[in-house]
């Protein structure tokens, strides 16, 4: 069976960073493109960052843009998500998708297209 396994969440305070890992077992990421989605309590999940199978083409939401990075290292099968700058509104379930090669990141972070998901992995942003 396919996974992807979400590992890095935890408690941090407001203003400090974490870095997200997605590591794939039993496939190769390479030919995938790769997302990162958060849904927090009583909201609908949203698309916080994708990035594109070769690493060429990457989308963020507005909420995040300048605080986030997505970056995947092929041989070590993993996309991380670095998050900086952490404020209380970033406090969600982080989960990372994997979509075939031919799937846009506008699509994949939008219209939340995948084929593969993880269980994710708890953020929560407090003092």
């Amino acid at each position: 069976q396919l996974q992807l396994v979400e590992s890095g969440g935890g408690l941090v305070q407001p203003g400090g960073s974490l870095r997200l890992s997605c590591a794939a077992s039993r496939f190769t990421l390479n030919y995938y493109a790769v997302g990162w989605f958060r849904q927090a309590p009583g909201k609908e999940r949203e698309g916080v960052s994708c990035i594109s199978a070769s690493g060429g083409s990457t989308n963020y939401a507005d909420s995040v843009k300048g605080r986030f990075t997505i970056s995947r290292d092929n041989d070590k099968n993993t996309v991380y998500l670095q998050m900086n700058s952490l404020k209380p509104e970033d406090t969600a379930i982080y989960y990372c998708a994997a979509a075939h090669l031919m799937t846009t990141v506008q699509a994949m972070c939008v219209n939340h297209q995948a084929d593969y998901w993880g269980q994710g992995t708890q953020v929560t942003v407090s003092s």
